[in-house]
């Protein structure tokens, strides 16, 4: 998804007035042919406007609040549930606080000793999605958007989420706005309102029996993504052997 040429055409003028879109694609470290490319199309990219107003050090949030479906987004800043929170954070990291809670090793839980992998991690979106929803997230913003649900599933699948939709679900599930924006990795956990130490906050405040069910879930869902690349991998194999 994307915003209107005419609109992003507008809001440069107003951010730098002076520059030239060479100008502007040099401050914001992307190639002239990417951003002239969409100025064709018709349609800028909201990574493109994102580059732009880190670029030029705007607010990022205040930057995305000019162009439509995203006017409300400042407003709607807030802090993430411990929910979301812990959907960012890796099985492995789940299954390294097990054991080392089963060692009892002092200070097991701190977040000098746990040193969390950065996010988004492999199934961030999805996890995402599943931390906020209120029991039918999916098929509600597929009638608000007017995305079919299995386009829906095979963004959620390949792990991606345009921006449109990520705040339209964080609209519908009424968490912060700029959450779904963070776990595509649009937007900077610290843009995005993000506490530094929040994820080890959440996850350290789990229970040991929470910890297990949460580590069950993440495998269960890692297993079958593994166990679908084997069976594609498997058509592939029988591809070539059957073409000689």
């Amino acid at each position: 998804m994307a915003v209107t040429a005419k609109a992003f055409q507008l809001w440069r003028s107003q951010i730098a007035p002076q520059d030239t879109v060479s100008d502007v694609c040099r401050v914001a470290d992307i190639k002239r042919s990417t951003l002239a490319q969409q100025l064709v199309r018709g349609k800028v990219s909201v990574s493109t406007v994102v580059a732009i107003a880190r670029g030029y050090g705007l607010p990022i949030v205040g930057a995305l609040a000019a162009f439509d479906g995203f006017e409300d987004v400042p407003d709607g800043v807030r802090d993430p549930t411990d929910a979301e929170l812990v959907s960012q954070v890796s099985h492995i990291d789940i299954l390294r606080l097990l054991v080392a809670r089963s060692r009892d090793e002092e200070c097991a839980g701190s977040d000098l000793q746990l040193d969390l992998a950065p996010f988004p991690h492999r199934n961030s979106v999805r996890a995402w999605i599943e931390a906020i929803d209120p029991g039918d997230l999916r098929q509600r913003l597929a009638t608000s958007t007017g995305v079919a649900r299995q386009n829906l599933s095979a963004q959620l699948t390949a792990g991606r989420l345009v921006p449109e939709i990520a705040v339209e679900a964080a609209r519908i599930a009424g968490v912060s706005l700029t959450s779904g924006l963070v776990v595509t990795g649009l937007l900077t956990p610290a843009e995005g309102g993000w506490p530094p130490d929040g994820r080890s906050r959440a996850l350290c405040a789990m229970s040991d029996l929470d910890l297990v069910f949460l580590a069950r879930d993440r495998l269960d869902v890692l297993g079958k993504q593994i166990r679908r690349a084997e069976l594609e991998d498997g058509r592939d194999r029988a591809i070539w052997e059957n073409l000689g």
